[in-house]
């Protein structure tokens, strides 16, 4: 899929703000970790792709009723819900200088009921002109997200004739609806019931 860009310039995807927040010490620790483990930004992308993805439980894997929205936070707490877990991917990339934005898609359950927005990462290793989708959900029993960058392989496909839909923005910070049920959510229970349903 083509993704759209928000801002034309791509040092717009390498900014720190307030939820992907690369420049708070842990997210730097954990990237010069993971940086020094690989050493190019290829495997380096990976590896921070594979961390977030395999070592902070999604919530609804877990149980955990925490809610973090900071990457820090999600960092240090080890739990997040795929918007949170995105936050923290993009901030590791962009810790090491490879742009990284925040996309979208619209999913729901296998009769197209409970419609909600599901969060992902884009990112453009040096040398690419493409932007490349990764999920860091986190994977299970049929769900298998890997860091491809020549074709996707996400945790969902989108099925359009359920509503499903891949939103084409790629956004620099988080969008607006998401972050705000993250931030305004005492727990997941609360979470869960004021995902948002569209952008």
């Amino acid at each position: 899929m083509k993704l759209i860009q928000e801002h034309s310039d791509v040092a717009a995807y390498l900014v720190a703000d307030e939820a992907v927040d690369h420049d708070h010490p842990l997210v730097q620790e954990t990237a010069d970790a993971l940086w020094a483990a690989t050493g190019d930004a290829y495997s380096y992308a990976k590896v921070a792709f594979e961390f977030v993805r395999d070592t902070i439980p999604h919530t609804a894997d877990s149980g955990d009723d925490r809610v973090s929205w900071r990457a820090s936070d999600v960092l240090a707490t080890r739990n997040g819900i795929c918007y949170a877990k995105s936050h923290a991917l993009t901030a590791l990339l962009r810790a090491q200088g490879i742009p990284a934005g925040l996309c979208y898609q619209l999913l729901g359950d296998d009769d197209g009921s409970n419609l909600a927005v599901h969060g992902l990462v884009a990112l453009r290793l040096p040398g690419r002109d493409d932007w490349s989708r990764v999920d860091a959900r986190g994977n299970k029993p049929g769900v298998d997200a890997q860091f491809t960058l020549d074709h996707e392989q996400l945790a969902f496909p989108v099925r359009p004739e359920l509503g499903e839909v891949d939103y084409p923005e790629l956004y620099a910070a988080p969008h607006p609806a998401t972050l705000k049920v993250l931030q305004e959510s005492v727990d997941r229970p609360q979470l869960w019931r004021n995902l948002p349903t569209g952008l």
